[in-house]
């Protein structure tokens, strides 16, 4: 079955360019030979660390969006432990976060359109005045 991970990952500061276009590249082609599709790769910049990770304090965070099996995601983990250019990496299944926000999604669009409609309009009669007392003339 496959299912929908955000994989996060940081790598040391240091990283050229070249080496960190190899490193995604490598991945890419693991989820793909593992009958695995890479939805989006997001490269978040450096940024820095909230606390000191193997003497780093800055770190390259990129974002990947996988869809496979659990198998597919195993492998890269495992990879991402070996690789010494990693200093971080979090795994997260979104599939069901995601059709938890599109089943509220529908449910504020029916009340939109419920909402969105006319309400029917009421012509009121105009208010009749009581005739005024008839004084008598006096002549």
């Amino acid at each position: 079955m496959n299912r929908t991970y955000e994989l996060m990952f940081i790598v040391r500061p240091d990283m050229v360019d070249e080496d960190l276009d190899k490193l995604i590249a490598n991945l890419e082609s693991t989820v793909t030979s593992a009958a695995g599709t890479v939805k989006n790769v997001d490269r978040m910049g450096k940024r820095r660390l909230a606390y000191t990770v193997r003497k780093f304090r800055e770190g390259v965070y990129i974002l990947m969006t996988i869809e496979g099996t659990g198998t597919v995601i195993h492998e890269l983990e495992r990879r991402l432990r070996v690789t010494e250019q990693v200093i971080k990496f979090l795994t997260v299944r979104i599939d069901e976060e995601q059709k938890r926000l599109e089943k509220i999604k529908k449910l504020r669009d029916a009340k939109k359109k419920v909402s969105a409609q006319p309400a029917p309009v009421v012509e009121e009669a105009p208010a009749v005045e009581p005739p005024a007392a008839e004084t008598p003339a006096t002549a």
